[in-house]
């Protein structure tokens, strides 16, 4: 779905066409995935960096195209309202240091939009979500202008649909658009696997992203009200609508899934054609099961297109670019606050998913409670208690910062035996160790902000101001509360209920 749509209305003819290739499309995959040599190459670690674009007080700026077309970068792209900007990194091999190199990039693209939005009053804001925003932010008025975004928000349908996240306080919002989605900013992680050890990946990372997410949240002020620690994971499930009709949550649009994976990435890719109406079934031209060049793997580009409208939080990928490869999508992360957590939190998650991956079969987890964990790591981050696999015995409740310590070594063993360099990886999971040693995630410090405070923008303003030094969020000074007597900045209208 990176790329512009030249199509806007579908008629039932492009339809049964598009449904047509999609099933064909599968056995294909299957002559592929059986191909010797298919997707064997040394194994490499992406990522798309999500942001906000803001005023120093967290004022949203819709001013995206010209900050893009400013910097003159094509690792920058729109993303769904005009105030959201994403920065595709380069990927990078998974050995020596592959994660100082996404640190680094990720922090000169920081500032190049820091610089390419100073003209207009606009820097990056990286985070889940943006406490600033409010319902009137959230139209298709600021829908960028990219015609795939118009073309996705007609085929999700204009029903009304309730928006609603109950935590410290309760958020509730109505939306006829997707554009509800602007709320929401990530950091996704891309990396590629093995056909022969997709399953067990995509296990492991199904098993590993509730721990992870648990101290990586970053997203507890949702239109002002403080919400879950990660509000942006229900406000985003839901704010793909139910395309039209009531589906029970395994078959949402968006979601963790219904089970363990036990046939690969074709499972997945079946599932998703079995399950989902094709939402753009716009047909490429030619020969539809050309490769992308002689000799190469074929495009299959209506399945990459219907993969792409399926937002599982852990989402496969075939890239038929060189030689072809598959890839898993690494989709629950939050972005921010710094550089340096997000690539934190990259390093953990990898490594816990590259040694699960390599020790064990299977889940070993009723998947029910796995599906448990990932909510319940969202709505309580450090504080949330999650079920895990006690061998041959009954699973066993632990409190998610005492099961990251416990797994930060498991960690630091995936990595190094996927060849990261010792430094690096002392490094990188060094930062989220003290994170779990001083239980201050970014949602906690906005939290305790947030309150000490007393207003969204002087949160966001404080916010910015550290974020910019790079520093991890675990070494930020603890908020000072208001001064007595100090009245909180006004709520701009459309604040919500």
């Amino acid at each position: 779905m990176g790329r512009d749509l030249p199509q806007r209305d579908f008629t039932d003819e492009d339809r049964e066409r598009f449904g047509a290739r999609l099933r064909a499309s599968l056995g294909l995959l299957d002559a592929l995935l059986a191909s010797p040599g298919f997707g064997a190459g040394e194994p490499t670690l992406g990522a798309e960096l999500e942001m906000f674009l803001v005023t120093r007080d967290g004022v949203p700026v819709p001013r995206n195209e010209e900050v893009r077309l400013a910097a003159a970068d094509p690792r920058l792209v729109l993303e769904i309202n005009r105030y959201n900007l994403e920065a595709n990194l380069t990927p990078v091999p998974l050995r020596p240091r592959p994660f100082t190199a996404l640190h680094d990039e990720a922090g000169t693209l920081l500032e190049a939009v820091r610089r390419s939005g100073a003209p207009y009053g606009a820097e990056p804001y990286c985070a889940g979500l943006l406490p600033t925003l409010r319902p009137g932010d959230l139209t298709r008025r600021n829908m960028s202008p990219r015609g795939r975004y118009a073309v996705l928000d007609d085929a999700l349908g204009r029903a009304g649909r309730g928006l609603r996240v109950t935590g410290e306080q309760r958020c509730r919002m109505r939306s006829d658009t997707f554009c509800a989605q602007g709320a929401t900013s990530s950091w996704q992680v891309h990396l590629t696997v093995r056909p022969e050890e997709f399953t067990r990946v995509h296990n492991a990372a199904q098993l590993m992203i509730a721990p992870v997410l648990a101290v990586a949240a970053n997203s507890p002020l949702l239109l002002g009200r403080r919400a879950w620690e990660e509000s942006r994971v229900p406000w985003y499930e839901q704010g793909f609508g139910q395309h039209r009709r009531r589906v029970a949550p395994a078959d949402r649009r968006s979601g963790f899934g219904h089970g363990w994976l036990r046939g690969g990435v074709r499972e997945l890719a079946e599932e998703a054609v079995r399950r989902y109406a094709p939402l753009v079934p716009l047909c490429s031209d030619g020969e539809w099961d050309r490769p992308l060049r002689p000799g190469g793997p074929p495009a299959l580009e209506e399945l990459r297109l219907h993969l792409g409208t399926v937002w599982w939080w852990n989402r496969p990928v075939y890239d038929p670019g060189g030689d072809g490869h598959l890839r898993i999508e690494l989709r629950a992360l939050p972005s921010g606050p710094t550089p340096a957590d997000m690539v934190a939190n990259t390093a953990l998650l990898t490594g816990l998913v590259l040694d699960r991956a390599a020790r064990e079969p299977g889940g070993e987890l009723p998947f029910a409670l796995a599906r448990e964990n990932f909510y319940t790591a969202a709505r309580d981050g450090m504080a949330a208690r999650l079920w895990w696999p006690c061998g041959r015995a009954a699973p066993v409740r632990l409190a998610a910062r005492d099961l990251v310590r416990a797994l930060l070594p498991r960690a630091a063993e995936g990595l190094a035996g996927a060849g990261v360099a010792d430094d690096e990886v002392q490094r990188w999971l060094g930062v989220v160790e003290g994170r779990v040693l001083t239980g201050r995630s970014g949602a906690h410090w906005q939290r305790r902000t947030h309150r000490a405070l007393g207003s969204d923008r002087a949160t966001v303003r404080r916010y910015l101001e550290l974020s910019a030094t790079g520093a991890p969020v675990h070494s930020w000074p603890a908020p000072q509360p208001a001064a007595r007597g100090t009245v909180p900045g006004p709520r701009r209208a459309g604040s919500a209920r």
